[in-house]
């Protein structure tokens, strides 16, 4: 499982999960569950709802922030299959700014709680796949609320991890921006962390899931069976080119040591060059 990167990091979620509980008129009960070095701290409460607290620097948070879930909850259309917001919160701590959700309680399980990659397969029915294919069919036609990969990013990312220049990011749609193991239930789908939709490359979502899969050959294969209409085309293969320099750069902050091998190489069969020798991660 996840857990805080430190205990100062503890103390100080901990501290706003129990603000953020106060402040909505709630009580947390069981064990908190961590998100990705602390970032995140969640518990099921009393009212049978889900508790999330999220923790941002303050000197790297935008004055006007985006309102991933709020904005989900207003354009998103409910047969996208995510969890509906209750209540939501912000304040600023000093350093850090804090936004608590209270959002609907998920029962089951996400399939690869420690890790976003794959390493085994989940097993999941056609039911699943046929939600997640309608889910993203839906989103795909909501207003975004942000671009949430960039052409800056891309030109500078591409030539350092992937070895050529970036293409034209001209074809976009809304997507989930998150897209991997981490967010996603069990059956029935449930597709969790509204924090960074927005307008993504044509393939982005589904490439992803598939990039996040490599290790698991069936469930990657079942990937690009059931996307292959928008992953076999141009614009998909652009979205996957964007989604493995992604990738390779968290490879190269020290991220993802068992699937780098197979990333490397999946990005080396679409784009016909070697991925450039890894560096030493950096932070």
């Amino acid at each position: 499982m996840y857990s805080p990167k430190d205990e100062t990091t503890r103390a100080r979620m901990e501290d706003a999960l129990a603000h953020a509980a106060a402040h909505l008129s709630t009580t947390t009960t069981g064990a908190p569950a961590w998100g990705w070095l602390g970032r995140t701290i969640g518990s099921r409460t009393a009212g049978g709802h889900w508790l999330r607290v999220h923790c941002g620097e303050a000197a790297k948070t935008p004055a006007t922030r985006n309102e991933g879930i709020a904005l989900a909850e207003e354009r998103v259309s409910d047969k996208v299959s995510r969890p509906h917001l209750h209540d939501l919160h912000r304040w600023d701590g000093g350093a850090y700014v804090f936004e608590a959700e209270l959002i609907d309680y998920i029962a089951q399980p996400v399939i690869s709680p420690e890790t976003p990659d794959l390493t085994a397969d989940p097993g999941l029915p056609d039911s699943w796949w046929t939600t997640l294919r309608e889910s993203l069919d839906a989103l795909s036609t909501a207003e975004p609320p942000r671009e949430t990969i960039r052409q800056s990013w891309a030109d500078r990312v591409f030539p350092e991890f992937l070895g050529i220049p970036a293409p034209a990011i001209t074809e976009r749609v809304t997507g989930h921006a998150d897209l991997q193991w981490a967010n996603l239930t069990h059956d029935p789908l449930v597709i969790l962390d509204w924090e960074r939709w927005g307008a993504v490359p044509v393939g982005y979502d589904s490439a992803m899931l598939y990039v996040n899969s490599l290790r698991v050959p069936a469930v990657a294969d079942r990937i690009r069976a059931e996307f292959a209409h928008i992953l076999d085309t141009p614009a998909g293969r652009i979205g996957e080119q964007i989604a493995l320099a992604e990738m390779l750069q968290a490879v190269g902050r020290g991220w993802y040591v068992e699937l780098a091998p197979l990333l490397r190489r999946r990005a080396e069969e679409l784009t016909g060059v070697r991925s450039p020798a890894p560096a030493h991660p950096t932070a």
